[in-house]
């Protein structure tokens, strides 16, 4: 039994899963430079924006040969273009075990009205990858943010597909290795990992990509935010910063600035150690005690950025309510903001460990879940 709240609080309690925290370096100050009033159309706007591009190429080891734009509407845009873009042409297979990926496969089916084999696992779970056959194209999420649970490695993605893979990596980019060569169309927001200001997405995609975009013109008006082509051609200016629509420079001077940050904690290495590091105070946490646990069924599919949580005692009487209550009481102690669940996934606590998280908050959270758990264990008896 806790009886007294810990004494030590995280210095940060910012552990939403998105958007996440800032890098531990920033300030609004240092965005001062910043071309704003300016048009994004002018130099200095083309100058920022491609150092994003050219940025994102460095740290993540993107291909020379695979183009990577900026783009409207987060990372559910990018998935989005790339889905209304380049689907159609043969059959697709949409992997969910999670909320978003369940979103794709509502876009797949209902709105493309696309031959699909559609393979699904409950949360906690993952789909049988072997049984994936990339003859076809395949849409997935790398890591799914509200489940925890993620792609453990690309074996299953053969080298000689003859499909495109399309990845939603918006989790994972920045704290996981992700192996360019088996992926066709990655997509990720500014939001996540590095702890960028939300509205902008990514779109990295790789030749065989464009070899079918300005192969193929899919049976369906495409808006003009996520029209890649002109006269079957590729607009190459989207690649090099002149984006589809207007970005807030406020916003690309932000990225570039967590971009400066990650290169100085040892660039992707460095992030996914830290994010590692951050995961693992999370683990040795739930191993110690029988009232928690991790989510994610399997070890080797636990997510080291959004790490989802359950409470697991005999004497919670509804757990939802639980669950809530636990997360409203660390908000009000002001250790631990948003770490709810996401909505639409099982109730318990889900914890952003991505590598903007400094672990010494983390190890400072964790008593205090210990607390929060025991007090309302005993609310919850006295109330009964």
């Amino acid at each position: 039994m806790v009886d007294k709240a810990p004494a030590t609080r995280p210095a940060n309690p910012r552990f939403s899963s998105g958007p996440c925290a800032k890098p531990p370096a920033f300030s609004v100050e240092k965005l001062v430079d910043a071309p704003l009033g300016r048009s994004h159309r002018a130099a200095v706007g083309k100058a920022r924006l491609k150092a994003a591009i050219d940025g994102t190429r460095e740290i993540l080891g993107i291909p020379d040969d695979y183009r990577i734009g900026i783009v409207p509407a987060s990372d559910t845009g990018a998935v989005e273009m790339a889905m209304w873009s380049l689907l159609g042409e043969r059959k697709v297979e949409v992997l969910a075990w999670e909320s978003f990926g369940a979103g794709w496969v509502t876009d797949a089916v209902k709105q493309l009205k696309l031959e699909a084999d559609i393979k699904t696992a409950d949360y906690g779970e993952i789909v049988d990858l072997a049984g994936v056959d990339t003859v076809n194209d395949v849409v997935f999420t790398w890591n799914g943010t509200t489940s925890g649970v993620r792609v453990p490695n690309a074996d299953w993605i053969k080298a000689d597909r003859a499909g495109l893979t399309i990845c939603d990596a918006t989790s994972a980019a920045f704290a996981q290795d992700l192996p360019w060569d088996k992926l066709d169309v990655t997509t990720f927001s500014w939001q996540k990992v590095l702890g960028g200001e939300a509205a902008h997405g990514m779109i990295v995609l790789s030749p065989r990509a464009v070899a079918r975009l300005e192969s193929y013109t899919p049976p369906w008006p495409l808006p003009k935010i996520f029209r890649l082509t002109k006269g079957g051609k590729l607009i190459e200016g989207i690649f090099v910063g002149e984006t589809i629509n207007t970005p807030s420079m406020l916003a690309v001077e932000d990225y570039l600035l967590a971009l400066d940050w990650a290169r100085s904690v040892g660039g992707l290495k460095g992030l996914i150690a830290r994010a590692d590091a951050n995961a693992d105070v999370i683990h040795t946490f739930t191993k110690a005690r029988d009232w928690i646990e991790n989510l994610a069924v399997d070890p080797m599919t636990r997510s080291n950025t959004s790490v989802c949580l359950k409470f697991t005692d005999a004497r919670i009487a509804d757990g939802t309510a639980f669950a809530k209550a636990v997360a409203k009481r660390l908000d009000a102690e002001g250790v631990a903001y948003d770490i709810g669940a996401y909505r639409d996934a099982p109730a318990g606590l889900r914890i952003w460990c991505g590598g903007t998280v400094e672990t010494a908050d983390l190890e400072a959270l964790m008593p205090w879940i210990d607390w929060a758990f025991h007090v309302e264990i005993v609310a919850q008896s006295q109330a009964a």
